[in-house]
This record gives C-alpha cells, structure tokens and sequence, in this order.
C-alpha cells in the first residue's frame, strides 16, 4: 500500500507550533536563546515530550538526554524509521534551526493519526542533545555518543565555559535517562532542516535533497608572547601574541580561499589576554573550522594551517599550540533514504536539486552506523546562527510534507487512509 501523492500534513498546526516552541528562550530581536541543559532547554524538553504524549507515542530517554518518542507499528519488534533534529541554539539562534525538524516529525505523526494511518515499522520522534555545541563543545556530542564516535564517559565529562559539567547539567534538569546510548538497529533516519545558506531561494528551489555533508575540522589555537607595557616597549623587541593571532586569522582565509570550490574557512572565536588597553597581549586563543566535501582537501587545508603557524610564530616570536577538537570525515547519505526523499518530492510536485551539506547535522553522525538522508528547505537569505532567521510557512509545510512521505515509504503503509 502506497501513500496517495495528495496526502498532506497540516501546514498551520507546524507553524504554530514552531511559533510556540520559539516562546521558549525568545530574544528582544525575535531570535531565540536556548542553550543545552539550561532551565530553558528543560523546558523546551517538557513542552515536546507533553505534545509527543498527547499525540500518543511512547517516550524513552537515553544516557546523553536524547529522547525518542515512539509511534508503534503493526511489527513493533521491527527497527524504526527515526524522524528529528534539536532544540538546543545558539547564543543568538533562530526558530527554525533544528526546532524545524522536531516539530515537522511531530506533525508527520499528528497527521498520520488525524488519517488513521498504520505503517509496519515503529516511528520514532528523535530530539538530540547538543547539536550546536555552543554551551559544550564538540557539535552533535550526543549523535556522535550514539554512533560510536565519541566515548560517553567523555562526553559526560565535558565542561562548559565556567566549569560545569555536561552530565551534572544533564541531572540537574531531570534529563539524564536510563537508555542506552546507540547500539539499536535503525531502519532509516531521515532529518528535515533549513539550508543553513542562500542556494535553495536565489535558485527559486523548494525542496534541497541533501547527498552528503562536508568533512569538518575544528581546532583550538594558543598564541603565546609575553605582555608587557604598551608604552615604554619597544616596536622591535615585543612578543605580541595578538600580532601573531591577527596573521592567523589571514592564514585561515588564505587557505579557504586557495581550497576553492566548496571549501569554507573561519576563525569564529578570539580571546584575548590580559585584554588591556596599554597591555601589550600575552595570550590569544583561536577557534578555526575548515570545511571541504572533499576529505583530500581537508588533509591539505590542514597541512597548510600547521606550516603556516610554524612560519608566523618564527616571524612574530610567539609559540603557537594547535589542538583539533574536531574531526568529521565527509559523509554520504545511504542511497535507498536519498531515493525516498527524490522520490516524494517528485510525487508532490516540488521542484528540487541536489545539494551538500555545508554544515554538521545530527544525522551526518547517525549515517555512520544507519542508513540516512536529509530534507532541506530553503531559508530567508540563507541567514542562520543569527536571530534574523526565518523562512515561510509554505516552505515549512513543503519539507514536512516530503519528510511524510518519505517517511511512508520506509515504514510501509499497511492501513488507512493512505
């Protein structure tokens, strides 16, 4: 049984309840402030699983905080098809990013129950912990838990800009479960998200049928010099690690720029000690991320990092310590999910392209060990990470709609209305 191409799910129940959600946290600016295991984030969590109970599932949370709300199937024993995102956002996020695919996966069920529809797999609502990384760092820490890639001893060990750790926050909000983390067969995953970029909307597209992500790697760079006074030193005889730090920084962009096409290159963070006016800097940290869907270009974009900060701390007189924190390979999505979403595209009739990821998704790290795609939608501007995101309600209902009947054709219609 196949699902009929005028199925629909209902396009003002998502947006409003993306509007709610968005209360949650909500800036002056109209942006949304929802750091990970915050009193926020807790409540952010008891909103969702209140709505996935009314809707019927069943929910279970695991070690790390993620919660899966489960839809059962006519085989409940068979592996589930997982449909989600985060909530967690940026200092200054947007109501879409991550909080779109949560709520497009709760709509997709609220819609199969408004139609009576049974599928023979389970489906399960997944809200991941920590995807953005901005309170605790890496990115995606409870997905990379879950395949394998990160230990969850160090994850839970990890500690925030003041200290506090990730899994005494996690206790202290009432989410940490008594789930496994991973190691449980998945049927497919699919995640719906806004691009993130401007390519979707210049190109006028509706629905972006993600291939890939990028490779990333993330590093954490101390300059060190020696501070000393800003008047009575002299111009040739400082060690000024901010000097050293500013040659970094053209460095990075250097090497983004030599790695084109496709290769994204930043500084994102700069910190400076002692941070005084007539002090000359003894300390600088400096955040790079680099970003190539080409794993040869990341190793050569590397290479280059590492040579130029020998030559600059020669010439600047500073030491120069690199760590990378960060280290994700590029990641195909699994054929067969790609194909569901090309083809629920084509039967709804929405333009689309193939795309690659530029940034991390929960799901890049879930394809290691399941087969998984993506669904992106446009966004205004292709603005994001910023309180200025937004998008319309139709290209919402677009993604969703396309996430349902993917969706459908993993977990196989047995019943209904369908």
């Amino acid at each position: 049984m196949t699902a009929d191409s005028n199925l629909r799910i209902d396009g003002k129940r998502l947006w409003d309840s993306l509007m709610d959600m968005a209360k949650i946290g909500a800036t002056p600016k109209g942006g949304v402030n929802r750091l990970t295991l915050t009193d926020l984030d807790r409540q952010s969590r008891d909103l969702f699983g209140d709505w996935c109970r009314k809707a019927g599932c069943s929910i279970s949370i695991d070690h790390m905080g993620s919660m899966f709300a489960r839809r059962a199937g006519a085989d409940d024993s068979l592996p589930p098809v997982l449909i989600g995102s985060h909530l967690d956002t940026q200092p200054t996020g947007g109501k879409f990013d991550g909080a779109l695919g949560v709520m497009a996966a709760l709509e997709v069920v609220r819609s199969l129950n408004d139609l009576d529809i049974k599928t023979r797999h389970p489906i399960e609502i997944c809200m991941w912990t920590n995807e953005e990384g901005s309170r605790f760092a890496p990115a995606m820490i409870a997905s990379g838990v879950f395949a394998g890639v990160i230990p969850l001893d160090e994850a839970l060990a990890t500690r925030d800009p003041e200290g506090k750790v990730f899994g005494e926050e996690l206790d202290r909000i009432g989410y940490s479960g008594p789930e496994k983390v991973g190691g449980r067969p998945i049927h497919a995953l699919f995640e719906l998200h806004i691009e993130q970029g401007p390519i979707l909307e210049e190109e006028g597209i509706e629905i972006g049928i993600v291939t890939a992500a990028n490779g990333q790697k993330w590093y954490e760079i101390t300059l060190t010099g020696v501070e000393s006074h800003a008047g009575p030193t002299p111009m040739n005889r400082r060690k000024d690690a901010l000097l050293g730090a500013s040659r970094t920084v053209e460095l990075v962009n250097k090497i983004g720029h030599d790695h084109d096409p496709s290769a994204c290159a930043t500084c994102g963070m700069v910190e400076v000690y002692p941070n005084s006016r007539n002090v000359i800097p003894g300390r600088v940290f400096v955040t790079v991320d680099f970003r190539h869907p080409d794993g040869e270009k990341l190793i050569s974009m590397d290479k280059a990092l590492r040579k130029g900060l020998e030559e600059i701390a020669a010439r600047t007189g500073v030491t120069a310590e690199i760590k990378m924190v960060a280290d994700f390979p590029p990641q195909p999505f699994e054929a067969s999910c790609v194909t569901a979403v090309r083809n629920a595209a084509s039967k709804l009739g929405y333009t689309t392209r193939d795309i690659t990821s530029g940034a991390g998704h929960d799901a890049v790290y879930v394809a290691r060990v399941a087969p998984a795609a993506m669904i992106f939608t446009p966004c205004i501007g292709g603005i994001s990470h910023n309180e200025a995101e937004d998008m319309t309600p139709e290209w919402a209902a677009a993604g969703t709609d396309v996430l349902l009947h993917a969706v459908l054709e993993k977990a196989e219609v047995v019943s209904g209305k369908a």
